[in-house]
């Protein structure tokens, strides 16, 4: 039987119980469709460019902005995170993210298409953070990796469910109608969130409602050199993962000439390994701690990328080889399983929602070049090489996470007695 909890008793110094899972079942499905809404025009660009006549680059510049607008939407919602809580930010960022998707449906042109995806990618950005933070300041420290890469979870859970989508549903209904079904999960979402989830009691215990202010600041002063290295890693592992997703639906189809179908089924596969890797990255890092872990992960990735592209003529021969280092490369994404409990350990409560905004989604910001660089870049040497760099990035965040201190089993609130 579950002890009664006291009055002045902490979530996170309470055994795992209906609260804890209540919390993360609400942020896994606030984030799963988050995910999903930012990646499905990835899956839907050809059809889409094929409709409102875009080039290749015109597609990379609707692409590449709804990465810059997360950016915006990270440090905005960051900032609101902090000043009125987790709860109600979720609730807005989905409902942000939702209109947005939807709207899309409606688009006739790119200036239409970029203002749609620019409001989707404004909710995307701002939802991550108070999920993660939420998640960080209720769970107990020893089960805190495992919760978190719970959520996490829904980032090839919602890669995967776009895969399907664009498969199976887009060539019935078009895609117009697959933005505007899309949509839909987030209304449900948000609603259940208003209804059920509870607000970080660490949150109001730190002074809730404080502006972030220079106080927050001088006390961030002693960690900005490690502040910088988490946002190093962060980047390098951001390019890792938008250098290979961003624009390999489109690679199979135009450079290895598979079918959307053909395309949807080996992005499912790549997905299937990603829920294997995010979903072990939790149990590993509590057990063997973050940084070891988070290096093998990098490593996989990096060596899983190289038959899916540069070697692909030589893998095409031997049969499950491509399809088997996709799933690699997916299992070695589990990385992002890692990112936010390490930033939270690394953070005072009174900014953590703003650090986990800002470092992420300033990270993916950068990505509105990715795309655009993408296309350049292989209209000189090819998809398949420029794709191959992500390997490069990912190998490099590997070895730069040992720069970092190793947190696990941190208790939430350390830093804030300092």
């Amino acid at each position: 039987m579950m002890p009664e909890r006291k009055a002045d008793t902490l979530l996170h110094q309470m055994p795992v119980g209906r609260a804890h899972r209540r919390i993360a079942a609400l942020c896994f499905s606030a984030w799963i469709f988050d995910f999903y809404d930012l990646i499905l025009y990835s899956f839907l660009l050809v059809p889409v460019a094929r409709e409102l006549h875009l080039t290749p680059a015109q597609s990379s510049l609707a692409l590449g902005t709804s990465f810059l607008m997360t950016a915006a939407g990270g440090v905005l919602f960051g900032f609101v995170g902090d000043r009125y809580g987790r709860r109600p930010t979720i609730a807005a960022t989905v409902a942000i993210y939702g209109v947005g998707t939807l709207m899309c449906a409606a688009s006739r042109s790119l200036p239409e298409l970029i203002v749609w995806r620019s409001i989707t990618g404004l909710g995307i950005g701002g939802g991550w953070a108070p999920g993660q933070s939420l998640i960080a300041e209720t769970a107990p420290p020893e089960r805190r990796a495992s919760f978190a890469a719970f959520v996490q979870t829904g980032s090839p859970l919602g890669v995967l469910l776009a895969a399907a989508v664009s498969a199976y549903v887009e060539p019935s209904v078009g895609w117009r109608w697959t933005f505007a079904l899309s949509a839909m999960p987030a209304v449900v979402v948000m609603f259940a969130v208003l209804r059920w989830l509870p607000e970080s009691d660490v949150w109001m215990r730190s002074g809730s409602g404080q502006h972030f202010g220079r106080d927050d600041l001088g006390a961030l002063r002693p960690y900005r050199q490690m502040i910088a290295l988490v946002f190093l890693v962060t980047l390098l592992d951001s390019q890792a993962y938008w250098f290979t997703y961003s624009w390999m639906p489109g690679y199979l189809q135009l450079t290895r000439g598979l079918t959307q179908l053909a395309a949807g089924r080996r992005m499912i596969g790549m997905q299937i390994g990603a829920v294997a890797g995010y979903a072990l990255f939790g149990m590993l890092a509590d057990r063997y701690g973050r940084r070891p872990v988070f290096c093998v992960f990098g490593m996989i990735m990096a060596v899983g990328l190289l038959p899916a592209t540069i070697l692909w003529d030589q893998a095409i021969r031997v049969p499950g080889m491509v399809q088997g280092a996709m799933m690699a490369v997916g299992f070695g994404t589990g990385i992002w399983s890692g990112v936010a409990p390490m930033i939270s350990e690394l953070m005072p409560t009174r900014v953590r929602n703003t650090a986990l905004g800002m470092i992420l989604n300033v990270t993916r910001g950068f990505q509105f070049f990715t795309p655009i660089f993408i296309t350049a870049m292989s209209a000189h040497v090819g998809f398949a090489p420029t794709l191959a760099l992500g390997g490069v990035f990912a190998a490099a965040g590997a070895i730069m996470i040992w720069t970092l201190p190793e947190t696990r089993g941190r208790i939430i609130t350390a830093l804030d007695e300092v």
